[in-house]
């Protein structure tokens, strides 16, 4: 059975232990979907809008000092947004009413997001996936990062710089 399979069939089981549930989806940290039940909602969309906010909610307990980011929770007037770490190359992603029980959605999440993590550990890795039967170039090898070196969410940071040159002042106004 395929990890993608796996990880649907977790996604589906929350459905069942959280009462206003909307969605669910799994993404890697990039904003790639690994599997999604979300029904009227673009997985693709949100698995990069996941990626944009994690990228933020990282950058942000770090410069608080609040240690690895673990969860992420957003509240609109439908309800709400809740992103799980999954590992530190997946997260979990859950849409529910503005009526859920946050107590349980939080509880479940963060199990899930365990699981999820758990099955991307065991059965992802080098030898396994879509291609594994075909060998990867050795030049390639030698660029790919390991999986577990990268922090989750991070992202390039940008120094600002002076400008080359000076603004005109402006007149008139």
């Amino acid at each position: 059975m395929a990890v993608e399979t796996d990880v649907l069939d977790e996604l589906r089981r929350l459905r069942t232990r959280i009462p206003r549930l909307t969605g669910s989806l799994a993404a890697t940290v990039d904003g790639l979907v690994l599997a999604h039940d979300v029904p009227d909602t673009e997985p693709e969309g949100l698995a990069a809008l996941t990626a944009a906010a994690l990228g933020v909610a990282y950058r942000m307990t770090d410069a608080a000092a609040r240690g690895d980011f673990r969860e992420l929770l957003v509240r609109g007037s439908g309800g709400y947004v809740a992103t799980y770490a999954a590992g530190t190359t997946a997260v979990l992603t859950l849409l529910a009413e503005d009526r859920v029980n946050v107590g349980r959605l939080h509880l479940e999440g963060r199990r899930s997001g365990a699981r999820i993590a758990d099955l991307l550990a065991t059965r992802v890795g080098p030898g396994t996936g879509r291609h594994a039967d075909r060998p990867a170039p050795e030049e390639h090898l030698a660029t790919v990062p390991p999986a577990g070196d990268r922090p989750i969410g991070t992202l390039p940071v940008r120094t600002p710089q002076r400008p080359t040159h000076q603004p005109r002042p402006q007149t008139g106004l």
